[in-house]
């Protein structure tokens, strides 16, 4: 059989003499621990922490299943880190921007800053808000929502107290207040339509016209049969 002659191209290509072949860049510890991180937020996002699996995180990370497991110990350990920075994130997005001095103003701002980080962070919202029988008592949506509401609170406590209305409600104010906004958060997360803008705008224009028209002594117009 006749041999392409010398320097012709065969279509296969040879190291050069002495070449070593390219080595695979490993990471480190903190670099897999934050990949698996990612992963895993992106997996219960889609999921949520029932249908995800350990087999499923390794697989994308392309670790083998006991990587993960002697970074957080299980898919517990490593949702416990996922909805760990989710809250932080959240709550700390909210405190800053939290900077006003009106009443009116700082619901606004507390109301884009949710709807802010539904827009840019959707998986980590997606993550809150997939109650989990793991986080019943701390780091679900209810209670990250809860924290929200006592930041609230504090701000209507210090409008119904210069109003002449009994303080003590501010806190069932601030959590209907902000359970309004999240419900329509979680709404406006599969719709996107109108903007975020705009819907603070009316969520917003809501409350505080009907803050600012309460009734001191507010009743119910409809008795009960035989009342």
């Amino acid at each position: 059989m006749a041999q392409p002659p010398a320097g012709e191209n065969t279509g296969t290509r040879r190291p050069a003499a002495g070449a070593k072949p390219a080595a695979r860049v490993r990471m480190s510890a903190a670099q897999r621990r934050e990949q698996l991180i990612a992963i895993g937020r992106q997996v219960f996002a889609e999921k949520g922490f029932d249908a995800t699996s350990i087999e499923e995180v390794a697989a994308r990370a392309r670790v083998s299943k006991p990587v993960v497991y002697e970074h957080f110990g299980g898919k517990e350990g490593l949702y416990a880190v996922v909805v760990d920075r989710e809250v932080r994130a959240l709550l700390d997005r909210i405190a800053a921007a939290l900077t006003a001095g009106h009443p009116r103003e700082l619901l606004e701002q507390a109301a884009l800053a949710l709807l802010g980080y539904i827009e840019e962070e959707t998986s980590g919202f997606r993550v809150l808000v997939r109650e989990s029988p793991l986080m019943s008592a701390a780091g679900n949506f209810s209670s990250v929502m809860n924290d929200v509401a006592h930041q609230v609170e504090h701000i209507l406590g210090a409008e119904f107290s210069s109003r002449g209305y009994d303080p003590k409600l501010a806190e069932l104010y601030s959590q209907a207040l902000v359970g309004m906004v999240a419900l329509t958060g979680r709404w406006w997360l599969e719709v996107r339509q109108p903007g975020k803008e705009t819907v603070a705008a009316h969520l917003v224009n809501l409350a505080w016209n009907g803050l600012s028209h309460l009734e001191a002594g507010p009743g119910l117009i409809t008795e009960r049969p035989g009342g």
